[in-house]
């Protein structure tokens, strides 16, 4: 390669939902003995999945894969109803890790069908936080992709709603908004948008870089949403060139001049600094900065009560004074969470 210089995104990477999802789940597995089951991916990311798996973690698709008693995670996409309900049932310890951002559309399904709307809902086909979604109330919920797609819907009457996927790009929903107004003039929308302010943010920073760039790389899995429309949005924006990798061994040899780098919100930071490692930019590396995040989202409160309990109990019989604080969450990031149960398995 011969990479003059790459520009990095900022902000990139990790989002507060991600960071709580991992955290979670890495805190799960510290805190029992017993192999810890996790419904549907974590997040999605390739890497952090297989990190887990390293640890023990058994990802499953169906909750009834869950054995009896088991201690089961709910990934950070929103779990439906019955399924939710199903893993408290099995009588295991279960903590549902959904991003708060997601809970809210949720809860705006439920309350927008109790009132009788049906709605609109824009998300992807088969995605774990659209079929969430739309099961809260499936007879009410009409999925769509596409602006053209608002047309073939049947009689919906007059009390329309709409609502979003979290992870899709502002031009995925304006086009869909547009053509459900015009179809629908008293159409019912949220007052706070749906669409997740890091989506947001991720694409803002890319909008002001790419126009800089021979080409732009986006780091993230292919199963990741808000990493599909990086990739889309950079094509949209007429970058000559986006590269999509999963981590620094797919970059391509032949990058030549400014080169872009990304990260999805589900990507670790460890990808994107052995990318920029790998690309070796002669005049160095320049962060544009479209904004700065500060955005926290706490532990389940019956995992942090849990936590609270195993630090509590672990100083008994020992000698020790029980903990007088609590575990500064906040204080830890989950690529710093999964670093150190990687190294207490190597140590095991």
């Amino acid at each position: 390669m011969n990479v003059d210089r790459v520009l990095l995104a900022e902000p990139r990477g990790f989002c507060a939902g991600v960071e709580m999802a991992i955290k979670a789940l890495a805190w799960m597995v510290r805190a029992f003995d017993e192999r810890v089951y996790c419904y549907h991916e974590i997040v999605h990311n390739k890497l952090v999945v297989e990190r887990f798996e390293a640890m023990g973690v058994v990802f499953v698709d169906d909750i009834s894969e869950v054995p009896l008693g088991a201690p089961v995670m709910l990934s950070a996409h929103g779990s439906a109803p019955e399924v939710v309900a199903a893993a408290h049932a099995a009588g295991g310890y279960t903590v549902d890790a959904v991003c708060p951002l997601v809970t809210k559309v949720h809860h705006e399904v439920r309350t927008r069908a109790a009132k009788g709307y049906q709605i609109v809902y824009v998300g992807h086909a088969g995605h774990e936080e659209a079929e969430g979604s739309i099961a809260v109330a499936p007879d009410s919920v009409h999925r769509v992709e596409h602006p053209d797609e608002v047309d073939s819907l049947g009689d919906l009457g007059d009390n329309v709603a709409i609502l979003a996927q979290t992870t899709l790009s502002h031009r995925d929903w304006e086009g869909v908004v547009d053509a459900a107004a015009e179809r629908w003039p008293d159409l019912w929308s949220p007052g706070r948008s749906d669409l997740c302010f890091a989506t947001t943010n991720r694409q803002g920073a890319l909008l002001d870089m790419v126009d800089d760039c021979d080409a732009v790389v986006v780091i993230g899995s292919t199963n990741s949403s808000n990493t599909r429309a990086l990739v889309k949005l950079a094509e949209e924006a007429g970058c000559e060139r986006v590269v999509w990798i999963n981590r620094a061994g797919d970059l391509p040899h032949d990058l030549t001049g400014t080169v872009g780098v990304t990260a999805g919100a589900s990507a670790p930071e460890e990808v994107v600094e052995a990318v920029v490692k790998a690309l070796s930019p002669a005049n160095g590396v320049t962060v544009i900065r479209h904004t700065d995040e500060d955005e926290y989202f706490p532990p389940p409160r019956n995992l942090r009560d849990l936590l609270s309990a195993v630090r509590g109990f672990a100083g008994l019989g020992y000698g020790a004074q029980p903990p007088t604080t609590h575990l500064d969450d906040r204080s830890i990031d989950a690529s710093a969470a999964l670093e150190a149960l990687t190294l207490r398995g190597t140590a095991n």
